[in-house]
């Protein structure tokens, strides 16, 4: 089914709740509002015309000049395929979801497809979106999170966004990046 038909299907079904489409893209996606996403999410699995069945990944973007942080979510629809040749027939299908920097909380999808478990430690080790009622969450000084996957649990700030300024040390510890330099500037 072309990404095309699949949102369509979901414009039919959600409305306005599905804020944008891009399929003039190498990565054609419709965007989905935060506060829908688990409704759309569970539609998307369970739904017999779709059976979006596998999450295949997650990806976290910050737009630091728009404001923004989005989830990607990457999904699949497997299905038994030809018996002669026992290849696997599958849809691919690309859910965004965007939510402003300073407060980028979305509804945890991990009791929908199990894949999202680790993934959303890590979009929020390393971006900082908080999944709400994330499975495995942890509660920290600006309220429950899930909890880190690659940082220690004392880290502070989110690593990949563009604004993140890495710090001289932890713990005693310098982070000299360049050999024998002692006043390293990041």
């Amino acid at each position: 089914m072309a990404p095309e038909e699949i949102a369509n299907i979901l414009k039919d079904k959600f409305g306005n709740k599905i804020t944008g489409s891009n399929f003039e893209t190498a990565h054609p996606h419709v965007l989905v509002e935060a506060k829908s996403w688990l409704e759309v999410a569970r539609f998307l699995k369970e739904d017999p015309g779709l059976t979006f069945n596998l999450l295949r990944s997650i990806s976290a973007v910050d737009m630091l000049e728009d404001d923004e942080l989005i989830a990607v979510y990457d999904l699949c629809a497997c299905r038994p395929g030809d018996r002669e040749t026992d290849m696997c027939a599958f849809d691919e299908f690309c859910v965004k979801v965007k939510v402003p920097r300073n407060n980028p909380h979305i509804p945890s999808v991990a009791n929908i497809w199990s894949a999202a478990d680790w993934h959303e430690r890590e979009a929020y080790d390393l971006m900082g979106i908080v999944f709400d009622e994330h499975p495995d969450s942890v509660m920290g000084v600006e309220g429950r999170h899930p909890r880190r996957i690659l940082c220690p649990d004392d880290w502070d700030g989110y690593p990949l966004r563009k604004d993140y300024r890495f710090p001289m040390e932890y713990h005693g510890i310098p982070a000299v990046t360049e050999y024998e330099q002692t006043r390293p500037v990041h």
